[in-house]
């Protein structure tokens, strides 16, 4: 095997990791009610099977990456990969549910070790012409991933149990430790500190805030945890090992990219988790229905993505964003009646909305700033899914034969959105949208 060749077979070990967190993500989603069904527990525990995943993978994501940079990053791919197996088998096998919201907590951690990871061995892999063909194999993998996801858990839980599902990783996982060796190992040039301090306060400031929402009672604690994420913030303007560069938040489009980022997956993680509750707790309809009422959006959404960024977005830049955010409100509006079509309608919002918002939250971001701004996108992106599994999740299981509430505040959400978009938009597209020739009309 030719050294090119071993390149991109180690690819493919990458793309299966990538994968694999999308698809463990999707796929217990849809598997939670039958797993509380067989577990017991409280009715939180439904949505804890994914927070305790999301949470930790959150806030771990950055410092994930600076380990790998420090200590070598097909070191900690390997390390976070044969965690992620172990912890599987943990779930695959718990007796109950505090078990497996444990052993789902530290799956989360090992995933934070494995993620970070995956851009910087591309670049240290491949260069010239094949980097951009390395770089752009993610999307259509992940794309993949996540229309199959739900379809997979809904299929292995009927036909087998919801152990199963845990237990798809583990073969997935020794694939890749068996081609991981094919990876060259790479550091950063200049080693990275650790900010263990913003690190543990980060933890802490957000199992704070989530954990009142999810349980609806303790709601002294949703102050402090904020107080802490505010501490966070504080202790960063003075840590000499930052956790993020701080000249990201010089232009205050970025930090209100960040509000954006979270607002939108909250109402992308709620209500995907709203619609597998209805269907299967409120109509009593198997795991296999619930996990095809989510194939339209899914398909629907990667679609939408392709076209916005091949046609799109040099047409219309960062104005996209406003489209898709409407489109998407037309389809939760509309899935008060027509659920099943307007899933779909959800899913073009969501294609056309998050190329449009990925492509203006990075277009400012300086060249030393890149993995900074990617890593902070991605833990945000992870935190508000946490938030709108929470929250949205909660506001169901308290009203679960009226689940229009839950759409309703996800109808506000998205308005909020709506704002939080405008604010990002900098200066610099509005002058350069406001100058763009208008495209010529064809003739009739």
């Amino acid at each position: 095997m030719t050294n090119r060749q071993k390149r991109w077979v180690g690819l493919i070990a990458l793309l299966v990791a990538e994968a694999m967190n999308l698809l463990d993500a999707t796929i217990v989603q849809v598997a939670a009610p039958v797993i509380h069904g067989e577990l017991g527990g409280r009715a939180a525990d439904i949505q804890w099977f994914s927070a305790a995943y999301t949470l930790p993978f959150a806030a771990l994501l950055i410092t994930g990456g600076r380990l790998g940079d420090r200590f070598g990053r097909r070191r900690l791919f390997r390390l976070g990969v044969a965690g992620f197996v172990v912890t599987s088998t943990i779930c695959a096998l718990a007796p109950e549910a505090a078990v497996l919201i444990s052993a789902r907590a530290v799956q989360g951690a090992a995933a934070a070790l494995v993620i970070p990871q995956t851009i910087g061995l591309i670049r240290s892999s491949f260069d010239g012409p094949d980097l951009p063909k390395a770089l752009g194999s993610i999307g259509p993998v992940m794309g993949l991933a996540g229309i199959s996801g739900p379809l997979l858990g809904g299929f292995i839980t009927e036909v087998s149990s919801w152990r199963a599902v845990f237990l798809v990783n583990v073969p997935l996982g020794i694939g890749v430790l068996a081609l991981a060796h094919l990876l060259p190992e790479s550091r950063s040039p200049k080693l990275p500190g650790l900010d263990l301090i913003g690190t543990c306060l980060l933890i802490i400031g957000t199992a704070l805030v989530v954990y009142p929402i999810l349980q609806s009672r303790d709601w002294l604690l949703l102050p402090i945890g904020v107080a802490v994420l505010g501490l966070t913030v504080l202790q960063q303007a003075h840590s000499p090992a930052k956790l993020v560069e701080l000249s990201l938040f010089r232009n205050h489009g970025f930090g209100a990219a960040l509000i954006t980022s979270t607002l939108f997956f909250a109402v992308m993680s709620g209500l995907t988790l709203v619609v597998v509750l209805h269907e299967q707790l409120t109509l009593n309809h198997g795991v296999m229905r619930s996990s095809l009422m989510l194939l339209p959006w899914s398909a629907v959404s990667g679609i939408a993505s392709w076209c916005a960024g091949r046609w799109l977005i040099p047409r219309f830049g960062s104005r996209l964003m406003y489209v898709g955010l409407g489109v998407l409100l037309v389809g939760v509006l509309g899935a008060h009646v027509w659920q099943l079509p307007m899933l779909g309608v959800c899913g073009v919002g969501v294609g056309l909305f998050t190329t449009a918002f990925f492509t203006e939250a990075l277009h400012r971001v300086q060249p030393q700033e890149t993995g900074s701004a990617a890593g902070l996108l991605n833990a945000v992106q992870q935190f508000g899914g946490t938030l709108g599994v929470a929250g949205l999740g909660t506001i169901f299981l308290h009203h679960p034969a009226t689940p229009d509430r839950a759409f309703w505040v996800a109808t506000a959400v998205i308005a909020a959105t709506v704002a939080t978009a405008h604010v990002m938009r900098s200066p610099r597209s509005r002058r350069l949208e406001r100058a763009a020739p208008a495209p010529a009309r064809t003739a009739r």
